[in-house]
């Protein structure tokens, strides 16, 4: 039953600040306090008197397991669960949970990918309790979020670099704040916010179709007669099988603190969006993680398959995920609010200027944060912004970097008042930029919106390069500034100057139109259109030195994602290239002569009634047939001799390159024959549900 009382229910199955506060012996909750501000381990007195109140606590909400619940870098959650039960020694059994076992688990860490920092042999591995990302609990158990490392201490996940990052970008940032006299401040703090992309269509839809399934995306499917054309489904009123679903994904995820605020129709027909309430990057990153589980499970109840494949569907927009990204201070300062008047904002210019400057100088990293086979085709489609990393800042900040630059005075122009044309509808305050949908990386007012990952990306990869490259320019700022006579005037030098030389990477214009590619090149600016293209630039020697010099990323942690992300790339199109195989084999080739089969029985059948009747439509409808079924197959073959030549490659870029060139290819023109037949054999010989069904099939 939905539950109304929202204030109620809003965090009820969380161990967070208000049940620490109520529960824990006051001693008990200020020391776990401070490991938690200051980052020191716990000690384990601390941790036995912790980890007894939260099973207490957990058991009360119904829980019988706990999970140590971590991000292995196969970008979607683990957990290993395991009952509170331990024997008594009479045969009965007591509840036990130790703090030892809230702080360490020891899963498996052979099968999780590594990149090379774990042979299959060296099993071991440890997972570390996260104190800053609350405890929950879901299907009654309790869930304490970790992060997961190697027997030897290299981080096997993604939420240990993320940490990392996150202490970076605060230990500069204190640094710079320490100039301005900011003296109360103790911790900066990254804030993120994901607003998340999907589609749900028929669960009897999607089980019908092996490449959904298996990949995530259709690899069959000619256009439907109605697709997004006529532009009427973005936030069009809700269908109630899908608000049902939205509801219940609300109600489960207030229980688990997640502040999920807005939900709508996207454009494309059967996308929709939710969006939450920044929080923590780290908190976020889980809580995103989270909620794309909950979509999924929810969804089934329902009879609603959830996809968050980059790109369900072609000739329809894909799904992407926009990260909203800020900087606060412990304090309540948003350090990328440019105030009422941010020509004299210095602090807000300088950390303004510091993004600029960490964009342009690692326009390549934030690329390969959001590289994958699924995105590529995604990006620069019309659809996303294009793979070319640029900076949208709007007219007025732009005009007051110009203005900053040249030494020319800057006219305030105040915020203007909009006249929307209804004299019964108040006049509203003109927000200082407009929108700017096909930008990368966009200041929407105070703060900015990476517009580039893919739906079913972790946010963790992208927030731990923007955390790190910003960090970096602040290292510089601080080194520069802290060793300055006259800081005011060395201040105005370094801001004019970044400027200057970072400008290039800002854009206002339409990202969707052609002329920006030869621009963006007259600019210098890199244009890595495909995962293979993109990936290098992780293990450069100018990123080695990036994320090792802020304790980010070990050398060896670097190459082993290097070879993850090569792998994956591979392993996914190859998955493709078989499922397409197979599709064709067992689906689209018996019912092409199945159809075949049909016309010819009926001329046969038309000549034995009358010779005089006339088979032509049936003969020129089977000679296209023939015609196509040969092509057909002699594309199906091409497809097959390239997926086995491809692995026979054994360096992963080249191998990597192989698929993008070779194996894609192939599968792009298997594709053009099969989706020309889907067009002409009848629905009833064709097994696989057409994308009228299937956009269509949540509406019925």
């Amino acid at each position: 039953m939905y539950n109304n009382n929202i204030s109620e229910n809003f965090g009820s199955m969380v161990f967070n600040e208000a049940v620490m506060r109520e529960r824990l012996p006051k001693d008990i909750y200020k020391s776990l306090k401070k490991s938690i501000a200051e980052g020191t381990p716990l000690e384990l007195d601390v941790a036995n008197v912790v980890a007894s109140v939260m099973k207490d606590w957990a058991i009360e909400k119904g829980a019988t397991h706990f999970t140590h619940w971590f991000q292995p870098m196969t970008g979607i959650t683990a957990e290993k669960h395991d009952s509170f039960l331990a024997p008594d020694g009479t045969g009965r059994a007591i509840t036990e949970f130790s703090g030892k076992s809230l702080v360490k688990g020891e899963p498996d860490a052979s099968s999780f990918p590594s990149g090379g920092l774990r042979s299959t042999f060296e099993a071991r591995g440890y997972t570390a309790w996260d104190p800053t990302s609350y405890a929950f609990i879901k299907d009654n158990t309790l869930y304490i979020p970790t992060a997961f490392c190697s027997y030897s201490g290299e981080a096997l996940d993604k939420k240990t670099p993320l940490l990392r990052s996150m202490h970076a970008l605060n230990e500069q940032a204190l640094r710079i704040l320490r100039l301005f006299g900011l003296n109360d401040v103790k911790r900066v703090v990254a804030m993120a916010g994901p607003e998340q992309e999907y589609f749900l269509i028929d669960m009897n839809m999607y089980l019908k179709r092996p490449d959904l399934m298996h990949c995530g995306r259709t690899l069959f499917g000619a256009r439907p007669p109605k697709g997004q054309e006529l532009e009427d489904h973005y936030f069009r009123p809700i269908k109630q099988r899908v608000l049902k679903f939205m509801r219940e994904l609300d109600e489960e995820l207030w229980k688990l603190g997640v502040y999920a605020k807005t939900e709508h129709n996207e454009v494309a027909p059967s996308q929709h969006e939710i969006a939450p309430i920044y929080a923590e990057a780290n908190v976020a990153t889980d809580q995103n993680q989270l909620t794309m589980e909950l979509m999924k499970t929810i969804g089934a109840k329902h009879g609603l398959a959830c996809l968050l494949h980059e790109k369900p569907f072609a000739g329809i927009n894909g799904s992407g995920k926009h990260v909203n990204w800020s900087l606060a201070t412990d304090t309540g300062i948003n350090l990328l609010d440019p105030g009422d008047t941010p020509f004299e904002n210095a602090l807000f210019l300088l950390f303004l200027v510091a993004v600029i400057k960490a964009v342009d100088d690692y326009q390549d990293l934030l690329r390969v944060s959001v590289a994958s086979a699924g995105n590529d085709h995604r990006l620069g489609a019309n659809e996303a912004p294009p793979a070319i990393v640029s900076i949208f800042l709007g007219d007025e900040l732009t005009g007051i970097l110009n203005a900053i630059e040249n030494d020319a005075l800057y006219e305030c122009k105040g915020k203007a008042l909009m006249e929307i044309g209804a004299p019964v509808l108040p006049r509203f305050p003109k927000d200082s930029t407009d929108r700017n949908r096909t930008s990368p990386f966009a200041f929407t007012g105070n703060k900015f919106e990476l517009r580039m990952l893919g739906s079913a990306f972790s946010i963790a990869g992208p927030l731990i390069v923007l955390n790190t490259i910003v960090a970096e320019s602040l290292r510089q700022f601080a080194d520069e500034l802290e060793n300055s006579s006259d800081f005011k005037a060395n201040l105005n030098k370094l801001i004019k100057r970044v400027i200057r030389e970072h400008k290039r990477i800002i854009f206002n214009g339409n990202g969707y139109d052609g002329s920006w590619v030869k621009e963006a090149e007259a600019r210098g600016l890199s244009n890595l259109k495909t995962t293979p293209d993109a990936l290098p630039a992780f293990v450069s020697p100018k990123s080695i030195e990036l994320f090792t010099r802020h304790r980010v990323f070990t050398e060896h942690e670097i190459r082993s994602r290097y070879e993850i992300l090569l792998e994956n790339y591979s392993k996914t199109i190859n998955i493709e290239a078989l499922t397409m195989i197979d599709m064709v084999n067992k689906m689209v080739i018996p019912a092409v002569f199945d159809y075949q089969n049909e016309l010819a029985e009926l001329a046969i059948r038309k000549k034995s009634i009358s010779p005089e009747l006339s088979t032509l439509p049936e003969e020129k409808l089977m000679e296209r047939l023939s015609k196509l079924s040969e092509y057909l197959t002699e594309k199906l073959e091409r497809l097959t001799e390239q997926t086995i030549a491809v692995k026979e490659i054994k360096d992963n870029l080249e191998m990597a390159k192989a698929y993008r060139e070779k194996v894609c290819a192939a599968m792009s023109e298997l594709r053009m024959i099969v989706d020309e037949l889907e067009l002409i054999v009848s629905s009833k010989h064709w097994r696989i549900p057409s994308y009228s069904e299937i956009l269509n099939s949540v509406y019925e």
